[in-house]
């Protein structure tokens, strides 16, 4: 006897290409509890807490910027911190200070403090090919430098634009487990999908960035392969030093290969907490350090490519963002981390957009602009 079931409802593509958890209707839903929706995870918790105390500055919740985006329909969380000090926070009424949210894009931060420390110890040359480290890297990657895959700033097949539901980031979804493999299709990992990228002139002649989150799963697998550390590892060394409260979830693919380009939930506050790593470049709690302090501010000097506009003014650089004063990542949905090394302030901001493509510049530009205003004055 053969028992039948059904396809798991939140992980079945409805329409657009999309599993349910990701529609319009159901994505706030599905972003609140995205840590137990994808179908492979890991969760992973600090042994030592960074230690946070409450100094309200409530001016900065009466900033007609800040006050803009506390009263958006898509707003979940914002918290500034400055050394031990919450300085501000506020949450949603159907969210909270415990609550896990997806960070998506911000998990690739996690990378630059990697890549510093295998770049400082001469496991990586930033001007080798990656072909170098990954002889088995298909032609969308084998000739590119490792410095211009960390700077998106590779030309290959691979397209993540969000707005065209049936690119190749779509594609991607069923290799890492954020939905079901479409009917007749063999469910991929991650390491799979990435050698499938073809590519043939390599060179980025746009000027502007090419964003790419499959650059950053090769990233981590070349940090993988020259270290002889599951990156699991890493990730333990970066939350152990960051000092988490919570747990630091992230998804994997059925091979367990963590989801570095975008996995990552956490809370608000726990959030800012890692953030606190960027901003004292490097140093974590107890005498942990983790990346390199030199790298670190190699990131805000001698950045990549400028974003698309109207958001040109940023440049992309060793998988963050930076203006050459801050440094941060946002990510799929509305989010936006940005650390200010020169003031010790991090600001975090979590949102669910509800638009068809989850993402929309209007939106992002300014409250970039708001953050980074807060982030150097407070």
């Amino acid at each position: 006897m053969t028992l039948p079931s059904i396809a798991n409802p939140d992980l079945a593509t409805l329409f657009d290409n999309k599993p349910r958890w990701n529609l319009p209707d159901h994505r706030r839903s599905g972003f609140h509890n995205l840590h137990t929706t994808m179908r492979y995870a890991m969760s992973l918790r600090a042994p030592g807490v960074l230690p946070f105390r409450k100094e309200v500055d409530w001016t900065i919740g009466e900033r007609p910027g800040v006050a803009r985006y506390l009263a958006m329909p898509h707003f979940s969380a914002f918290v500034v911190v400055r050394g031990e000090r919450i300085l501000y926070e506020a949450y949603a009424p159907d969210f909270g200070p415990e609550r896990p949210h997806p960070i998506m894009s911000i998990t690739k931060t996690t990378l630059n403090l990697m890549l510093g420390r295998a770049v400082a110890d001469g496991l990586v040359n930033l001007d080798a090919r990656v072909g170098t480290y990954l002889p088995e890297i298909g032609t969308g990657y084998a000739e590119a430098t490792v410095k211009a895959v960390a700077d998106m700033n590779v030309a290959n097949d691979f397209s993540e634009d969000y707005s065209d539901p049936y690119a190749a980031v779509y594609d991607e979804d069923s290799a890492l487990g954020w939905r079901l493999p479409l009917d007749g299709q063999k469910e991929g990992t991650t390491r799979s999908f990435i050698c499938g990228i073809t590519g043939g002139d390599l060179a980025n002649r746009t000027g502007e960035v090419l964003y790419k989150s499959t650059n950053s799963d090769v990233l981590g697998w070349i940090i993988e392969r020259v270290s002889g550390r599951a990156l699991r590892d890493w990730l333990i060394e970066i939350i152990e030093a960051a000092g988490i409260e919570g747990c630091f979830h992230i998804t994997c693919d059925r091979e367990g290969v963590p989801l570095v380009c975008g996995g990552a939930c956490l809370s608000a506050r726990d959030l800012a907490r890692y953030g606190l790593l960027f901003a004292r470049k490097g140093e974590g709690v107890d005498g942990r350090r983790v990346g390199d302090a030199a790298f670190i501010e190699e990131t805000r000097r001698n950045p990549g490519p400028p974003l698309l506009k109207p958001r040109d003014w940023v440049r992309y650089s060793r998988q963050t963002n930076t203006d050459g004063t801050f440094l941060g990542h946002g990510g799929f949905g509305g989010q936006y981390m940005l650390a200010n090394p020169d003031t010790g302030t991090v600001v975090v901001y979590f949102s669910v957009l509800e638009n068809n493509s989850a993402m929309d510049s209007d939106f992002t530009g300014p409250l970039v602009k708001m953050m980074a205003e807060l982030a150097a004055q407070c």
